[in-house]
């Protein structure tokens, strides 16, 4: 099968596209036909090796963590799952990923695909879905009249958290650059702030917040500014970057790692299905074009969440 795969960690053009032996499925795992998976910034961290502490991988790695496709065989001791199915899933860190014709997933980690948008774009959904869904209720416990400032909400996962914040009842500010502001006025942001001066005082109206959620990295002054617009016993939840060291006020700090959870991925779905999600892609590319995604993200071109289909 045609795949996508690097023998050692270093910049994008260690990325090749070739012929790899396809997978077989062991016990508790599907075999997949990969519609789509797309290309999240930890993808490139892994193939840099600037997290190979935290996900060391085995070479040749297959990268794609996000996953949309067919099921096209059951391994042992798969129950609820049919050859044929569709679904979605966010596949292990350092597994073998789905920038490739067919993955191996874990049965448990898949979600019956959304029907209403095209299979293969399904694949924007579970990593940056389920980074802002965790982020905004198990983290912080986001609840209806709640005020949030969102800082860097014109990403992909910016733009399910402001999605999902308005849809919980809360009043949300986001920092955006003016490329996504229409983007966010129409997902249910209540203000948006085109540029944000961490020297300000107040950094930003409507301070202070229930909860800020950073989604950008910053540094440590930048990190205290935006603490300092938390409420007393509010939280400060990062994505990129760790909140203050020591903290005053009751103000909880967390920084999140993302997790597979396919009850979570279900829910996200089932908003798709009923039209309260969007799910935003700003472009297609095919597999074979894998090393120039790579490439354009590392140098801040990509146009926003990019999906890479196989041939």
């Amino acid at each position: 099968m045609k795949a996508a795969f690097y023998h050692r960690y270093g910049d994008s053009d260690v990325l090749q596209y070739g012929d790899i032996e396809r997978p077989a499925p062991g016990t508790g795992e599907v075999l997949v036909k990969v519609a789509g998976t797309s290309f999240n910034p930890v993808d490139a961290g892994i193939r840099g090796g600037y997290l190979s502490d935290v996900f060391p991988v085995a070479f040749p790695h297959v990268p794609g963590i996000d996953v949309a496709g067919t099921i096209t065989e059951l391994g042992d001791r798969v129950s609820g799952w049919q050859v044929g199915d569709a679904v979605v899933g966010l596949l292990p860190m350092v597994a073998r990923g789905a920038a490739a014709e067919y993955v191996l997933a874990p049965a448990e980690a898949l979600a019956t695909a959304p029907t209403s948008v095209p299979l293969a774009d399904s694949a924007a959904l579970p990593t940056v879905g389920l980074t802002a869904w965790q982020a905004l209720f198990e983290v912080a416990g986001l609840t209806a009249g709640q005020t949030i400032l969102i800082n860097g909400a014109g990403g992909a996962v910016g733009g399910y958290a402001v999605q999902l914040a308005h849809q919980a009842g809360a009043k949300v500010t986001a920092t955006t650059k003016a490329s996504a502001a229409e983007r966010l006025r129409h997902h249910g942001a209540d203000q948006l702030i085109d540029y944000l001066d961490y020297t300000a005082t107040p950094v930003a109206d409507g301070a202070p917040f229930d909860v800020v959620l950073n989604l950008i990295g910053t540094t440590a002054d930048e990190t205290e500014a935006l603490a300092a617009l938390v409420a007393d016993g509010g939280h400060y939840v990062g994505t990129m970057t760790s909140g203050p060291e020591t903290t005053t006020r009751g103000l909880r700090s967390q920084r999140v790692f993302v997790r597979s959870d396919a009850s979570q991925l279900a829910d996200l779905v089932g908003q798709v299905d009923t039209g309260r999600l969007t799910i935003d892609v700003a472009d297609r590319r095919p597999l074979a074009e894998i090393a120039a995604v790579h490439a354009d993200a590392d140098a801040g071109r990509l146009p926003g969440k990019t999906i890479l289909t196989p041939a």
